[in-house]
């Protein structure tokens, strides 16, 4: 019997200006914003959510959800009082 599929939590694109991309992406698609800063921001579409980040602050990376979170390697807390490993793929994208 195959296992459950995992959870896509979201998928990370770098942007120059966080406030201009929030605006396209709303003004575009149907999609709420989470959460907004002048570093990142979260918009929630109907399955999954899209994080737009700063080159400078974070990779390009997409977030699964598990509750075996230390199988992965050790967790990197953040200020929203999530935690996250981050490792990468055989071509260098972090996951």
């Amino acid at each position: 019997m195959r296992k459950p599929l995992d959870t896509l939590h979201h998928t990370a694109i770098q942007v120059k200006d966080i406030a201009t991309a929030v605006s396209w992406y709303t003004e575009r698609f149907a999609c709420d914003i989470e959460y907004q800063d002048d570093s990142w921001a979260l918009l929630k579409f109907a399955n999954t959510s899209l994080a737009l980040v700063l080159p400078e602050q974070h990779p390009y990376h997409f977030a699964i959800v598990t509750d075996n979170l230390s199988a992965y390697g050790e967790a990197v807390p953040h200020r929203d009082g999530t935690a996250s490993v981050y490792i990468k793929d055989t071509f260098g994208v972090v996951g």
